[in-house]
């Protein structure tokens, strides 16, 4: 089986593979982090190249991600690879994953790339501002431990840094995100069910209705439901710290001779189960940070089947994964913080019928950084780039010229410099 025949089934895979010209090469590279875990880089090649762009998400499988063709038409290098938390975000703690973009980024400066541009696409675009802060800092600065307590090693890691760096449909980290859609009036963590009724986003008493117009939530009702969730996430970080706590101290009786029920619990990690996260008021209310999008989330716009269901964002996680990842409150893969690092040329691309990330968003992380070379576009489309109505081009397909526009005029490639 070719390497093209391996990606067939993989998301994209249609637009993707469809699109890329008989002479492009894919090869598949197995990879060790420095920590010993296990990812996978796929390089797309078409002709001679010593720039390089980089896709990857911490917790989805990007091989044939839909921006591939338009950067491979240009005559640059793909790479693009997993995360050790792909198809699972179980324990997915976004420090140790700064670990699995170094062993990629290392690769390619091994294999001889000069110039490498991230490209950062959803939670792609949080994890790679991560990156490049922690990449830019001297390596004594960076962070010595997760919110959960765990060494990250990153001090002792080499970080190749980014000469670039593109943001599409950034969402400002998966904190921040389930910050905004998790359900304030879940009166009792342990009953998914339990409704509290005054802080209720699906009871018509408090604006809901349903319809292409959406609801209509007042000033004061938004003001309560966002100081709720915010009350929400304390608790389960109070939670989250309080299991991580126990089953270390539980540990520390074991190691001192203590009885074998202590190395029971030491050894025991208790996931997190988090019930109704999508709850955001702006997918149910277009007045709310107006744009192009539908009502609806990026689940479904039935909010009883997403919100209850078993489908949806931080569903199970361990503490260290909430803490880490979830947690509005803890996690430092916050692009409304680390975008402050973002110094090289940038280019920052939209998509205006978002459910996931909404204009104010946009404006908060591009407020935040630094560079002189900003440039940005948006494009009709939803989250993943797709048309709005039948018979539009999708804005996939105008980022991806936007991209390639842009990389021929900053990262010329060696035969053209």
């Amino acid at each position: 089986m070719s390497e093209r025949e391996a990606t067939a089934g993989f998301r994209n895979a249609g637009w993707t593979m469809g699109q890329l010209a008989d002479d492009v090469k894919l090869t598949v590279h197995p990879l060790r982090t420095a920590d010993g875990a296990a990812v996978n880089g796929f390089l797309y090649t078409a002709g001679p190249s010593d720039v390089v762009a980089c896709i990857m998400h911490p917790r989805e499988f990007l091989a044939t991600h839909y921006l591939v063709p338009e950067l491979l038409a240009a005559g640059y290098s793909v790479f693009t690879q997993t995360s050790r938390a792909v198809g699972s975000d179980l324990r997915l703690e976004h420090e140790i994953t700064l670990l699995d973009v170094a062993a990629g980024l290392g690769f390619l400066r091994v294999t001889g790339f000069k110039k490498i541009v991230l490209i950062g696409n959803s939670g792609g675009a949080s994890l790679y501002s991560f990156y490049n802060e922690q990449s830019l800092l001297a390596p004594e600065d960076r962070l010595v431990r997760t919110p959960g307590g765990r060494a990250t090693g990153l001090a002792d890691v080499a970080m190749p840094q980014a000469d670039g760096i593109v943001l599409v449909s950034p969402h400002p980290g998966q904190g921040v995100v389930l910050m905004n859609c998790i359900d304030p009036s879940v009166a009792d963590e342990a009953d998914p069910l339990a409704i509290e009724p005054a802080l209720d986003f699906l009871d018509p008493a408090n604006g809901y209705a349903v319809g292409p117009a959406g609801a209509q939530y007042d000033g004061k009702f938004v003001e309560r439901y966002r100081k709720a969730q915010r009350s929400r996430v304390e608790r389960l970080d109070a939670t989250a710290r309080h299991l991580i706590d126990e089953r270390l101290a539980a540990r520390g009786r074991g190691k001192a001779g203590g009885s074998r029920q202590d190395r029971i619990r030491g050894a025991h990690t208790m996931a997190m189960t988090i019930w109704r996260t999508d709850a955001d008021l702006r997918c149910w209310d277009l007045s709310l940070d107006p744009s192009d999008r539908a009502v609806g989330s990026i689940w479904s716009n039935d909010p009883y089947a997403t919100n209850f269901g078993v489908v949806g964002f931080a569903r199970f996680c361990t503490p260290e994964a909430w803490l880490s990842t979830w947690s509005g409150l803890t996690s430092r893969a916050n692009m409304f913080r680390t975008a402050a690092a973002i110094e090289q040329p940038l280019l920052l691309i939209e998509y205006s019928g978002d459910q996931v990330v909404f204009p104010g968003d946009v404006e908060r992380i591009v407020a935040a950084v630094p560079s002189r070379d900003i440039t940005r576009h948006s494009f009709r489309g939803d989250h993943h780039g797709q048309s709005l109505v039948a018979g539009e081009v999708p804005g996939r397909a105008s980022a991806g010229e936007a991209i390639r526009a842009w990389l021929i005029e900053r990262f010329p490639k060696a035969s053209e410099a």
